[in-house]
């Protein structure tokens, strides 16, 4: 069964993808469509201080009418951040995000941040794993 830190060296973009509490939300927002993603961590040189999502910018800056231009991430970034760990098994990961309604998961290793999974990459991952286990146990059963 393969970790958070597995996944996260078998994405597209496994680096992390971050933007300063400093800036402007019309920066994430080049950002998350440049790399087709949904979240972005928010680093304070090299420390994570929270995440910025779309759910973020709807609920955050939409909703309350204010101008992604002069709107700063820090002011409307989750700044209390769940995370998830390198050597965690992608079902914990699923079972983490499912468990607090989020879709995306900081993975950490030790105090150094790896990365981001999505609620689609450990499903995909779930997918996979469920075909294989399928594939062994009708061996098995042929055997």
């Amino acid at each position: 069964m393969k970790t958070a830190a597995q996944l996260i060296t078998e994405k597209k973009f496994n680096e992390v993808i971050s933007i300063a509490p400093n800036r402007p939300v019309i920066d994430a927002l080049i950002i998350l469509a440049e790399y087709k993603i949904g979240a972005l961590v928010v680093m304070d040189k090299d420390k994570m201080v929270g995440i910025f999502s779309e759910r973020d910018y709807a609920r955050e800056v939409i909703l309350q009418g204010k101008s992604s231009k002069v709107t700063m991430i820090e002011e409307v970034m989750t700044k209390d951040v769940v995370v998830g760990h390198a050597k965690d098994t992608f079902e914990k990961a699923m079972a983490i995000m499912t468990k607090n309604h989020i879709r995306h998961l900081p993975i950490m290793d030790g105090n150094k941040i790896l990365g981001m999974l999505s609620l689609g990459d450990v499903a995909k991952e779930m997918i996979v794993f469920q075909g294989n286990l399928i594939k062994e146990l009708e061996g098995y059963v042929k055997q």
